[in-house]
């Protein structure tokens, strides 16, 4: 979407070392947005039969923020990625 295209991305050598090192998960750590959302998916087709796990970190409200100004996707993503509540702090 910015111009730039999978050409201009260094695939190939995570590609390479993935194979080579025996990579057991790939976290992906991207902006979330739509390019950043692309690039996620473009990444897991080419390396999901060469990695055990592809996982992204998780989306949602940040620690502080007032849920009034959060969006709906954001709270949708916090709401699917939310983690059982321990009393153990």
């Amino acid at each position: 979407m910015d111009g730039i295209g999978p050409g201009d991305l260094n695939i190939a050598s995570l590609e390479q070392r993935a194979v080579e090192e025996t990579v057991s998960e790939l976290i992906m750590a991207l902006p979330a947005t739509t390019e950043g959302d692309t690039t996620n998916f473009y990444l897991y087709k080419r390396l999901h039969e060469k990695v055990g796990t592809i996982s992204a970190i998780s989306r949602g409200v940040a620690i502080g923020d007032d849920l009034e100004f959060a969006d709906e996707v954001t709270l949708g993503k916090s709401i699917l990625n939310r983690v059982p509540y321990h009393k153990t702090f």
